[in-house]
């Protein structure tokens, strides 16, 4: 029954492909883990975006590949693996930050980081045979996996994100802008910017758990870029990186139910195509 509604396709009545969408727990969780998580990656991508820090959440991304894998070996939850290599991970980039004296230097040694947490996360995989089976998962996400547990993990991992960013919004958003008027002014934008690497690496630790390691840039940065080509108003531009987040995560989901195709090659599809579109727009405007 459950994979006869899997492969029945989309109907003319959309109501009936929403019930049947929600009929069964997995879908559910699904849903409620996608909509976490992609309301935590809108919000903490927009700063991304916005602070050029793009390449330190690949980064992250990366390095959460070999925690999970780490994770499997021990046999302890992937989920202490995500968060505690994210959480590594930007405190070393945030020594990274302070420790180097120019941005190209910083870019060379972050790369070095990659290639380093590349390797581990291998090693780790090669060193137990039953990861072999779960390595397309630790890359590319399991979200219809996804249970109730881990959803309650990830409310909680996303309401302290969140409550970190809103407490230091203003001054982040200062520092984010102009770093150096903000240091002027009294702003502790060292610290902000460590204090961000950490948040980040919460929100790229759950996000990875939803896309896998290597498509965290479907929400953590291609929503945001594609609101920042529409505007550069904060409140409206968190709004909406938020809003394409959710959709494209929803969309996803709906399309991988009523098809045989990957949710991560349909998230990262739609937030591809809304970005193209929104950069083709601005082109024409201009």
């Amino acid at each position: 029954m459950v994979e006869a509604a899997l492969f029945a396709g989309l109907s003319w009545n959309p109501v009936e492909d929403v019930r049947q969408l929600t009929a069964y727990p997995f879908m559910v969780h699904a849903l409620l883990a996608g909509t976490i998580v992609a309301v935590t990656a809108g919000v903490t991508g927009w700063f991304v975006v916005l602070r050029r820090q793009v390449f330190a959440a690949h980064t992250l991304s990366v390095v959460a590949f070999p925690g999970a894998a780490a994770a499997a070996l021990a046999g302890i939850p992937l989920a202490f693996g995500y968060f505690g290599a994210c959480a590594a991970g930007a405190l070393a980039l945030a020594g990274l930050a302070g420790a180097q004296r120019s941005h190209a230097s910083e870019s060379a040694a972050i790369g070095t980081l990659q290639a380093v947490a590349l390797g581990a996360g291998f090693l780790f995989v090669s060193l137990s045979h039953t990861l072999l089976n779960g390595l397309d998962s630790l890359l590319f996400g399991n979200i219809l996996g996804i249970t109730s547990g881990q959803v309650e993990t990830l409310l909680v991992v996303s309401v302290v994100t969140l409550a970190l960013v809103a407490a230091a919004l203003r001054p982040l958003l200062f520092a984010s802008v102009d770093a150096e008027v903000a240091a002027a002014r009294g702003v502790p934008v060292r610290a902000l910017g460590g204090g961000f690497l950490l948040v980040l690496g919460l929100s790229v630790a759950e996000t990875s758990q939803i896309t896998g390691a290597l498509l965290v840039f479907a929400l953590l940065v291609t929503p945001a870029a594609t609101v920042q080509l529409v505007t550069s108003r904060p409140g409206l531009g968190l709004a909406l990186s938020v809003g394409v987040a959710l959709v494209v995560t929803w969309l996803g989901l709906a399309l991988a139910y009523f098809s045989v195709y990957p949710v991560g090659f349909y998230v990262t599809s739609l937030a591809f195509g809304l970005y193209v579109v929104a950069r083709a727009a601005r082109a024409l405007a201009g």
